[in-house]
């Protein structure tokens, strides 16, 4: 369990690695039943997963949800896009952020949200390779440090 009772079905640690979080929005998400089902097994995933807005409408595009087994006929297809639900004001607000250049929407977490799934938006702009070497240099040198808070 979360904060506010919210339950995580599934985390993008990727996108924290290749991006920079600078706000984050919480959407809902429009599926079908197979699909619900088959996210309360956790088959999702999120990884190469990002949000466009398209005709006034947010888009969330190669989350990949795998077919539910019981599912037979009323399976969809695993990466189709699935439109993200949120108010026409906060959707209007993400596309100005978006225009600028460099940032992108990118699916941060799923998690269950008073009985719905729902959708952890960051509004990202991407890291250069030596972003990711200081990260990295920056969560070795915390952790050499805990280890030896931990032995004295």
């Amino acid at each position: 369990m979360g904060e506010n009772g919210q339950r995580r079905i599934a985390d993008n640690r990727k996108a924290r690695h290749d991006y920079f979080v600078h706000e984050s929005y919480e959407a809902g998400i429009a599926l079908v039943g197979t699909e619900v089902k088959s996210i309360r097994q956790g088959k999702v995933n999120l990884k190469d997963g990002y949000a466009q807005i398209r005709g006034g409408e947010l888009w969330l595009y190669n989350v990949h949800i795998s077919p539910y087994e019981e599912g037979n006929r009323f399976n969809v297809e695993p990466l189709r896009p699935r439109k993200l639900l949120m108010h026409r004001g906060e959707i209007n607000k993400l596309a100005g952020k978006v225009q600028q250049k460099g940032y992108t929407l990118i699916p941060l977490a799923l998690y269950w949200g008073r009985g719905k799934v729902k959708v952890n938006l960051g509004v990202c702009t991407g890291k250069k390779i030596y972003d990711k070497r200081k990260d990295l240099a920056e969560k070795t040198a915390r952790r050499d440090m805990e280890r030896g808070m931990a032995r004295h």
